[in-house]
């Protein structure tokens, strides 16, 4: 079982990464509400240095909607994280599997959205 949907990008930096990644979200629906920049974060607050690691927080508006519609509280799921971080190689860009995260809820109406979401998810990651 895959519990992500992941690419390694070898032709770009990481803000070259970040860009063509939000370029392909868009394409798919899905907007970026939270980012969070990690590297800088670890080095202001515990002066450590690692490689660039970024969090994208992406939404789909509609399929949002629809999910909350449906249970409520899937809102503390919310937004899909996509993660950017060097590795050797280049660039991974992984997001987790929205179908995987929402076993916690047993609803077969929001497996189906989830499963919709994934399939969004993974295209974007595809166009990157």
């Amino acid at each position: 079982m895959t519990y992500t949907i992941s690419r390694l990008i070898s032709d770009a930096g990481i803000d070259a990464v970040e860009r063509r990644t939000r370029d392909a979200l868009a394409e798919h629906g899905f907007g970026v509400l939270t980012e969070i920049d990690v590297e800088a974060t670890m080095k202001k607050k515990l002066d450590v240095v690692m490689p660039a690691y970024r969090i994208l927080g992406a939404c789909n508006p509609k399929m949002a909607h629809q999910a909350i519609g449906i249970e409520p509280r899937v809102g503390a799921m919310l937004p899909c994280n996509v993660i950017l971080r060097e590795v050797e190689g280049g660039v991974e860009v992984s997001a987790i599997d929205p179908v995987i995260s929402m076993q916690g809820i047993e609803n077969a109406e929001l497996t189906a959205v989830a499963a919709e979401v994934r399939d969004l998810l993974a295209k974007a990651v595809d166009a990157i």
